[in-house]
C-alpha cells in the first residue's frame, strides 16, 4: 500500500548505509523500473547526497575503459575509499554485448565489500541516461560511496550525455583505431576535464597525445587552462596512479573555484526539466488521452485535414485541466 513506501525505503536506506548490497540493489532497481529518479525515493535521499565525487569515463569502444576503471578502483581502495561503479549500456544490460563482456574483467572487485558495481541500461526512456543513472548515483552517494565512476559504452550520445550526470569527465583515447582523435567525431573534446591516452605502449601513442594537445589548444575557451593529458597503460598498471592523482587535483581546483557547485546546479536544473518532460510524456500517452493519440491522427496530419500543432495545443490544455484538478 502507498503509505508503506516511505518506511520501507527508509529501512532500505539504513541498511544500504551499513553496507547491505541487497538493499542498495533494490533501491537502484526501483530507479531502473521507472526509468526515472523516483520522486518518493529522492525525497528520502536528498538529505544524504552531495558528498560523492562523480567521475564520468567515456571514449571509443576498445579504448580499455573497463580495464582502466578496474585499476582506478583498486587505487582508491588502497586509500580505503568506498567506490561505486555504474556501467551504462544504452541498449540493454542483458544482451551480453561489449559493456557486459568487459564487466568480467572486474569480477575480483565484486568480492570487495568496499566496491559496488552496477550495470544499467537507458531502456529507451526519455532522458533515461540522465534520470535513471542520476538516481543510481544518488543511491550510492547516500550510502557513502565516494568516488563514483560512471563508465559509458562509448558509442552514440552516451559519450556526451555522461556530462549530465558526472561532476568531472575523463575522456579515454587510444592509438590504432583508424582515427587517432576519435573524440573529435563525438564532440567530446569540449566536455573533457582530464584526457587519458591508454595503451601508451602501442605505436602512435605519442602522436595521439600531441594531436589531442593541438586540438584542445585550438579551443579559445581552453587555451588558458588546458585539461591534462596523461599517458598510461591500464593493462600493465602503469600511469594509473598519476591519472587518479590528476583527477583528484582537478576536483580540488573545481571546488576552490566554485566550478563544482555551478556544474551541480546546472546538472540539477537539467535533471528536473528532464523529469518534468518524462512525466508529461507519460501523461500524453495515458488512457485518458488515448482516444486522441498521435497515431490515430497520423493520416489526418499527412493529408492536411488536421493541424498537428492545434492537436498538440489541445493535448497541453487537457493536461493543464487534469493537473489543476484536486
Amino acid at each position: 500500500m502507498p503509505h508503506k513506501e516511505q518506511p520501507d525505503f527508509q529501512d532500505l536506506l539504513a541498511r544500504g548505509q551499513e553496507g547491505d548490497r541487497r538493499a542498495i540493489g533494490r533501491m537502484i532497481s526501483r530507479v531502473e523500473a521507472s526509468g526515472v529518479a523516483d520522486h518518493v525515493m529522492m525525497q528520502q535521499l536528498w538529505a544524504h547526497i552531495g558528498r560523492a565525487r562523480v567521475v564520468g569515463i567515456t571514449g571509443p569502444p576498445g579504448a580499455g575503459k573497463s580495464t582502466m576503471t578496474d585499476r582506478m578502483v583498486k587505487y582508491w581502495r588502497k586509500k580505503d575509499y568506498r567506490v561505486g561503479v555504474i556501467a551504462v549500456d544504452p541498449s540493454s544490460p542483458f544482451t551480453g554485448g561489449a559493456i557486459l563482456g568487459d564487466r568480467v574483467r572486474m569480477n575480483d572487485l565484486a568480492l570487495d565489500t568496499g566496491v559496488y558495481i552496477r550495470s544499467m541500461s537507458t531502456r529507451g526512456q526519455l532522458g533515461g541516461l540522465s534520470l535513471a543513472c542520476s538516481g543510481a548515483v544518488s543511491v550510492l552517494d547516500a550510502c557513502g560511496y565516494d568516488p563514483i565512476l560512471i563508465e559509458t559504452v562509448g558509442v552514440g550520445q552516451s559519450e556526451v550525455a555522461v556530462m549530465n550526470v558526472a561532476d568531472l569527465v575523463l575522456v579515454v583515447s587510444v592509438p590504432g583505431l583508424g582515427d587517432d582523435i576519435q573524440a573529435i567525431k563525438a564532440g567530446i573534446l569540449e566536455i573533457g576535464d582530464v584526457f587519458a591516452v591508454n595503451k601508451a605502449d602501442l605505436p602512435g601513442a605519442d602522436r595521439t597525445a600531441r594531436e589531442l594537445h593541438i586540438m584542445l589548444s585550438m579551443n579559445p575557451e581552453l587555451s588558458a587552462d588546458l585539461p591534462p593529458i596523461l599517458m598510461l597503460s591500464a593493462e600493465q598498471n602503469k600511469g594509473v596512479e598519476e591519472l587518479c592523482e590528476s583527477v583528484e587535483e582537478r576536483f580540488s581546483l573545481m571546488q576552490n573555484s566554485q566550478e563544482l557547485i555551478m556544474r551541480r546546479n546546472r546538472r540539477l536544473e537539467k535533471e528536473l526539466m528532464a523529469y518534468i518532460q518524462n512525466r508529461l510524456y507519460k501523461q500524453v500517452l495515458s488512457p485518458a488521452l488515448a482516444n486522441d493519440s498521435f497515431e490515430s491522427n497520423v493520416e489526418a496530419f499527412r493529408t492536411n485535414k488536421r493541424n498537428p500543432y492545434t492537436w498538440a495545443e489541445n493535448i497541453l490544455k487537457q493536461i493543464q485541466i487534469e493537473g489543476s484538478t484536486p
